[in-house]
């Protein structure tokens, strides 16, 4: 699927902020929130330097949005992620209502918006984002690979 250059931009700049996790030592997972053609919250894993297991890409970016915008709804939101959303960060999505999410990749283990589960288009809730992925697919996976290789190589 082709899909409109501001959806590339945005997607790119959470690739960013995955390099930054990479960084970081962190898993290299990205996330920005847009509103009105504008990146309002940034954010990259921080779990093993805050010491935080909530501490995902889309948590922090959902949180960042709703401080500058000073609501807990992101209905004129949309969010691109790195890597397809967890159970929580799905659960997230949902409770401050985002209008689009856009991901890169599919994440076999605990992804939650069409690998394990799908949560997002359950049907179960009175919010359905739209959903779309497979933007800089093979980047994002890129990265991953490159994280966990070098992970591998240290634990020998």
């Amino acid at each position: 699927m082709i899909f409109p250059e501001h959806v590339y931009k945005f997607m790119f700049a959470a690739l960013n902020e995955a390099e930054k996790a990479f960084e970081q030592d962190e898993v290299p997972i990205g996330a920005v929130v847009v509103h009105q053609n504008k990146i309002i919250g940034r954010g990259f894993n921080q779990t093993e330097m805050l010491k935080d297991s909530t501490a995902h890409a889309e948590m922090l970016a959902i949180t960042a949005a709703s401080n500058h915008l000073q609501s807990k709804f992101l209905d004129e939101c949309d969010l691109y992620v790195s890597v397809e959303p967890c159970v929580m960060c799905s659960g997230a999505i949902l409770l401050s209502r985002i209008n689009n999410l856009y991901f890169a990749t599919f994440e076999p283990k605990f992804g939650a918006c069409g690998s394990l589960f799908n949560i997002i288009e359950s049907n179960k809730y009175n919010h359905k984002p739209n959903v779309f992925s497979g933007i800089y697919t093979e980047e994002s996976k890129t990265l991953l690979e490159k994280f966990f290789q070098k992970k591998r190589v240290q634990a020998k």
